[in-house]
């Protein structure tokens, strides 16, 4: 398998790996080298346009739109994706070029009206403050007049959709709404996808001892994220973190009321996926209506980093929306 060892021992620098460097102050100095997008990068075929949401927090949000919608006579609107980007809740952006290439991507193919929200990171701003803003970008959608979105975006149709530190977010927000699911009508929620969930817990699990360097996405690392981004004196036993403990929120129940549709992503390359199989197992048992889709080779965000896996991301996406909760293939599913 893919980046797979056997030593239960870290033999890598988190703080290197990740070019995150914590100040006395409680800030922290990133000095990660990524790539942001420019116009000449951009897919001509989609539409974007930034938006801020707060300006006292700096948060703000780039919303995606296939241009051929602008063309058509159709009045026929798009279902509203609402996504947040990974990087731990310490690092990342949704202007880095992997987040707004996938957003851009599944935009065109889905197709879709994709909102992007750029939240607060750690340790900075700790859990919950992603959360919150996060949450914000939702009741922002609902009362805006930005012509993008009433104009082509079906409310009654939305999904949270992230990936890693994203999909846990994705998951925490659909809990809040559904829990109180009035407060941002009309926007309707009918689904959640979690695409390689950043989860932990303070118990190593088998696939963590096994993959414990693992080169992609060593356990060391994530510990250091959950270190940093968690409220201060919690472990990774704490609900934010450890989805699963006692069983799970009780907000599940209401989730399975609702009717929503889950899709778990994964692959059996990421340290963290036996945490991944006992999440979609636990929401089985609660009678939510969840689906799950592994991939046997790969690694922790190779969905959006590797083009070809990231093309078949929609692909799976409209399995999921059209079909009967069977579990799906990878062989129907990526070509």
């Amino acid at each position: 398998m893919a980046g797979e060892t056997t030593s239960s021992s870290p033999t890598i620098d988190p703080y290197e790996y990740l070019q995150f460097f914590p100040n006395p102050d409680g800030t922290a100095t990133r000095k990660r080298n990524v790539l942001h997008i420019s116009d000449s990068d951009h897919d001509p075929r989609v539409l974007f346009k930034d938006v801020p949401i707060n300006t006292s927090n700096e948060t703000w949000a780039r919303i995606f739109l296939p241009r051929q919608v602008l063309d058509s006579s159709s009045t026929t609107k798009l279902p509203l994706i609402v996504y947040y980007h990974g990087g731990g809740f310490i690092i990342g952006s949704l202007d880095e070029s992997i987040s707004h290439d996938f957003c851009s991507n599944v935009a065109l193919e889905y197709p879709a009206v994709v909102v992007s929200a750029e939240y607060r990171l750690a340790p900075e701003h700790r859990l919950p403050a992603a959360y919150d803003d996060s949450m914000e970008v939702l009741h922002w959608i609902k009362t805006t007049q930005e012509e993008l979105l009433k104009e082509y975006a079906d409310f009654s149709s939305c999904s949270l959709m992230g990936v890693s530190a994203g999909a846990n977010i994705a998951y925490q927000v659909g809990l809040r709404v559904a829990a109180q699911v009035e407060d941002i009508l009309p926007l309707k929620i009918k689904g959640l996808i979690l695409q390689h969930l950043f989860i932990g817990g303070e118990k190593r699990t088998e696939s963590e001892l096994r993959l414990m360097n693992n080169p992609f996405f060593p356990v060391c690392v994530s510990d250091i994220l959950w270190e940093f981004s968690l409220p201060h004196g919690a472990d990774r036993d704490h609900e934010y973190c450890s989805l699963t403990v006692d069983g799970g929120s009780d907000v599940l129940d209401q989730i399975k009321q609702l009717g929503w549709k889950i899709l778990i992503t994964a692959t059996t390359g990421d340290p963290m996926i036996d945490r991944q199989l006992e999440m979609v197992k636990m929401m089985e048992q609660k009678g939510v209506q969840v689906q799950s889709h592994y991939d046997e080779e790969g690694y922790h965000g190779i969905d959006i980093i590797e083009p070809e896996k990231r093309k078949a991301v929609p692909v799976i996406m409209k399995e999921f929306v059209t079909s009967a909760m069977a579990p799906l293939s990878v062989k129907d599913t990526v070509g």
